[in-house]
């Protein structure tokens, strides 16, 4: 069957022709032909040109999102094997595959869509109407192409939770794809051993995308007095105790989290050197410095302070202060390690964001690493919002 024909406007499309992979309503000029929201089109350019062919959603601003650029390339159960298939071996060249992330939506062309392995077990996560319908034949692909390197899939858990699904007109959706097995998944990472609960931890249960980060305090920590903020449940500051922390303080706010941390530290027999705290930062960090305390390594983890433009200057209100108490609390010589999740907090702004709190604090920086999000989350540099995650590490120097 000929698929429907959506024709841009004259001018538009800019993103497309730059190498992105979406398609705005406001940059759409006709639809011909037959179609239902989630069935595959052509695009067009304004002179009939042939762009790409992607899945189409009126209900979604983002109306379009492009599989294959090339008219050859149709969408067919050998074109999405041959997606999944690269998207692992990419994996294979560039990370530790115990636990990654095998696919990240536009950035292994296969938009809306997120795959996350921990040990033999998947996590899936669907934000697009039409990689939803594709999703159950991209999941038995990729459990093919992982049983060829002995890799036995011991089930699958959908996360498709998110509220943004809303804009693609889905309901949220969070259950077994498949036969129920045991949520709680004990993994490795750094030298450091964690139990994951892929059914109530946050996103598909555990942040992979700092896994290289984490790894990058060890050289810092050994010996020393840290602070972990945000610590959810408790990487960094369970990387900080391998590492050999004299002492770790971890500090969130979601009971849970801390309760899972406090599993975490005992499974890597830390619970003597690392402790945990159920505060919230904002309230915990100022208390800290009016008692007096320092510490030789702060770390920063917070959560994303905005998920749009409309609320980005609230958000730098926010990093803003973390890191002018947080400077406050490092002793002089100590380390800093900051970071930002938000995709709409750029690198320029976080950058200048951090050095104001410095200047607040009366400290002076001194960059020692500045770092992105792990190779299992590539970066496209055609598709800027799969650039998201920001992180440095700073020595901290009192003005003097």
């Amino acid at each position: 069957m000929d698929e429907a024909v959506v024709v841009l406007k004259k001018g538009e499309g800019r993103t497309l022709k730059s190498g992105g992979m979406w398609v705005f309503d406001n940059e759409i000029d006709s639809v011909s032909g037959v179609f239902e929201n989630g069935d595959i089109v052509e695009v067009h350019d304004f002179d009939g040109y042939f762009m790409g062919y992607g899945f189409i959603n009126t209900n979604s601003r983002i109306a379009v999102r492009i599989l294959s650029r090339r008219r050859e390339n149709r969408i067919t159960e050998e074109f999405l094997e041959q997606r999944v298939r690269a998207a692992w071996e990419y994996r294979k060249q560039t990370v530790d595959t115990s636990s990654c992330r095998i696919i990240f939506g536009e950035a292994d062309f296969l938009p809306g869509l997120v795959v996350d392995k921990f040990s033999d077990v998947l996590v899936a996560e669907s934000l697009a109407l039409g990689i939803d319908r594709l999703k159950p034949l991209l999941l038995e692909k990729l459990k093919t192409v992982l049983a060829e390197d002995g890799i036995t899939v011991r089930g699958i858990y959908e996360r498709s939770d998110a509220g943004v699904r809303r804009k693609e007109g889905m309901e949220c959706f969070k259950g077994f794809l498949g036969e129920p097995f045991d949520t709680k998944v004990q993994i490795e990472e750094n030298g450091v051993k964690y139990i994951v609960d892929v059914k109530e931890g946050q996103k598909t249960g555990f942040f992979l995308d700092q896994k290289n980060n984490r790894a990058s305090i060890h050289k810092i920590c050994k010996g020393k007095k840290v602070l972990d903020c945000f610590t959810h449940t408790g990487s960094f500051a369970l990387n900080a105790g391998i590492a050999g922390a004299a002492s770790v303080l971890g500090a969130d706010v979601s009971r849970i989290g801390i309760e899972q941390a406090e599993e975490n530290a005992r499974l890597n027999h830390l619970e003597d050197r690392v402790k945990f705290l159920c505060a919230d930062v904002f309230e915990l960090l100022p208390e800290l410095e009016e008692k007096g305390e320092k510490f030789d390594v702060v770390i920063l983890d917070p959560p994303a302070f905005t998920k749009s433009r409309n609320s980005v200057k609230n958000a730098v209100k926010g990093y803003r202060e973390i890191n002018l108490r947080g400077l406050k609390l490092v002793e002089d010589g100590g380390f800093l390690v900051t970071c930002s999740c938000s995709h709409f907090m750029d690198p320029e702004l976080f950058a200048r964001t951090v050095k104001e709190a410095a200047k607040g604090a009366r400290k002076r920086l001194r960059q020692v690493e500045f770092r992105t999000q792990a190779p299992d989350h590539p970066i496209l540099w055609a598709a800027e919002e799969s650039y998201y995650l920001k992180f440095y590490i700073f020595q901290v120097c009192a003005e003097k």
